[in-house]
């Protein structure tokens, strides 16, 4: 099995959860998710550069797609993006309702509290 293949298990899944939390009507904040994703993935292709380098860790080359960055294999990231999407969605859809409706969400206005003069 190719570590693709392997990858794929795990994001049909993520993808799943990510869709039920849409069809829920309770997803997480999507922007927050990407920004955090960036950050995620700058981590993982430093630290995965390093381990690798150090040799820390090793790749069956028959079981890799050949895509790098740097000397990772690109099939390594598909973990920081499933962690990334995954863990937000589980929490969106196992926080009770009424904790999420009582939480403001930004709507644009950002107003200060005592400024509203008539």
């Amino acid at each position: 099995m190719s570590y693709w293949a392997l990858n794929a298990i795990f994001l049909v899944v993520v993808a799943a959860v990510a869709l039920a939390t849409v069809v829920a009507r309770r997803p997480p904040r999507w922007a927050s998710v990407a920004v955090a994703l960036a950050v995620v993935l700058l981590m993982t292709a430093v630290f995965d550069n390093v381990m690798i380098g150090v040799g820390l860790v090793g790749y069956n080359e028959t079981k890799i797609s050949g895509a790098f960055i740097g000397i990772a294999p690109l099939e390594d990231f598909a973990y920081a993006v499933a962690a990334v999407v995954l863990l937000p969605s589980l929490w969106a859809l196992f926080t009770p309702k009424r904790a999420i409706e009582s939480q403001p969400r930004a709507t644009g206005s950002r107003q200060k509290k005592g400024t509203d003069r008539a």
